[in-house]
Parts: C-alpha cells; structure tokens; sequence
C-alpha cells in the first residue's frame, strides 16, 4: 500500500529520475497531478514487469479505444475489423520475422520486431475480450515458480483435462 503526500512543486524530480525511483520502489514517485508517493510496503510487481508493463498498458487502453475508430484512419481498427484470423496471422508473421532477426543475430531488427510482436499481441488479447490486468496476473502468479515445475504442472493437467488415468501426455 502506498500514501499520497501533497509535495511542493520546487521539491519535484525530474521526471526520468521520478520514474527510475518508482521502478526501484524508492520514495520520490511523482504522478503526473503533483502528489509524491511514499511505499509503505515493498512493491509486489518484479522490477522487470514495472516499466515496460506501463508502456504495454497505454498501448493495450489505446488499441481498446481504437476497436470502434474508422479503419480507414486507425491500423487497430483496421486490424480489429478483420477479424480474429486475420488478426492471428498477422501477429504469426510478425512473431516469425522477430526470430529470424534472433537467429540472424541483427540486433536492431529484433528490437524493432519484438516491438511489433507485442503490439499485435495486444491486438489479439484485445480481439478476445482479455484484460491486460488478466496476464499481467498470471505472470504474477507464475513468479517465483521454477519454468520446469510450471511446465511440468501443465503437463500433468492436461491428460487430467481430457479424462485420461495418466500423466503422460498421448
């Protein structure tokens, strides 16, 4: 939990250093009204998740907008107003020319390519009706848990899912 301070406007940090403080969890997180925020816990959310989590969310709130806007002035709408095939495709394409810049080892196209994967991925959970709040919870939940375990629970799970005596997966 955290408490709202009134702070006076010759004591506000640069923005940068503002933000940089609020990723550490550090007092001097100052909104965009003026108020600073104080933790009085330590913050739950991962240092990695926090500031790219914040870029993710304007997207995902301007893509929503954009569901009802005029395809022919919004890439979202137009994406959105194709439909889920479409929307599908486009982010598989997408997603297999980010990993052929990983494995051509272009370093610059990658960056620019994963941009493009999450966008359309915002696209597709957008399409389905997903909360970006909603992954943002399941990463939470899978922190802390080993990659091997979690695999290894979904492995057991599935057999289970259709009715089958055994954690093998057919």
């Amino acid at each position: 939990m955290a408490r709202e301070v009134k702070k006076p406007a010759k004591q506000r940090l640069p923005r940068k250093r503002a933000l940089r403080h609020a990723a550490q969890g550090e007092p001097g997180d100052v909104s965009s009204v003026g108020k600073r925020v104080i933790p009085t816990e330590p913050a739950a959310v991962p240092l990695a998740i926090r500031p790219g989590s914040a870029v993710l969310d304007r997207i995902f709130a301007v893509v929503t907008e954009r569901r009802d806007a005029d395809p022919a002035v919004s890439h979202s709408a137009r994406l959105l107003a194709r439909g889920r095939t479409k929307i599908a495709q486009k982010f598989g394409e997408e997603a297999v020319e980010c990993l052929i810049e990983a494995v051509a080892g272009n370093r610059d196209a990658l960056i620019a390519e994963s941009a493009d994967v999450l966008y359309h991925l915002i696209v597709v959970w957008v399409d389905a009706g997903i909360g970006v709040e909603e992954i943002w919870a399941e990463l939470k939940r899978r922190e802390g848990i080993s990659g091997v375990a979690e695999k290894a629970s979904r492995a057991r799970a599935l057999p289970v899912a259709f009715g089958l005596d055994t954690t093998k997966t057919p």
